[in-house]
């Protein structure tokens, strides 16, 4: 797996609790939601191209 989305992934993890513990965040919330879509969508290109760059 790429390093950066890794990174991408522990963002959006982060950005998901911290949106879950403060609701005047919830902005965040969606903003892990979108990132995290997109990590996601990103890995499943990369394992159907045969996970070369």
């Amino acid at each position: 797996m790429n390093i950066a989305l890794l990174i991408i992934i522990v963002v959006a993890i982060v950005l998901a609790i911290v949106g879950g513990m403060n609701a005047a965040l919830n902005w965040l919330l969606w903003v892990a939601l979108i990132v995290g879509v997109i990590a996601l969508i990103a890995f499943l290109l990369r394992v159907v191209r045969g996970g070369k760059a």
